[in-house]
């Protein structure tokens, strides 16, 4: 789970193995494969770091020689 935060400042959970795309246009869209679809503060980038760091912490081995592919 990230914590990720609405655009009427409320903050939230979502369980990112649900991520299905991210956009910008110019607000952070999130849709789920679940249907649901999310629009956030956060950048798309800021959204794949949270996911990336989610992911290494429950799985350590996780995209270990990533080479930096967020900058």
């Amino acid at each position: 789970m990230i914590i990720l935060t609405k655009l009427n400042g409320v903050s939230f959970s979502l369980n990112c193995d649900l991520i299905e795309t991210i956009s910008e246009n110019p607000d952070t869209t999130i849709h789920l494969t679940n249907g649901n679809l999310y629009i956030v503060k956060e950048t798309m980038h800021e959204v794949v770091a949270k996911a990336i760091e989610y992911k290494r912490q429950s799985c350590p081995d996780f995209m270990k020689d990533d080479h930096n592919i967020i900058k």
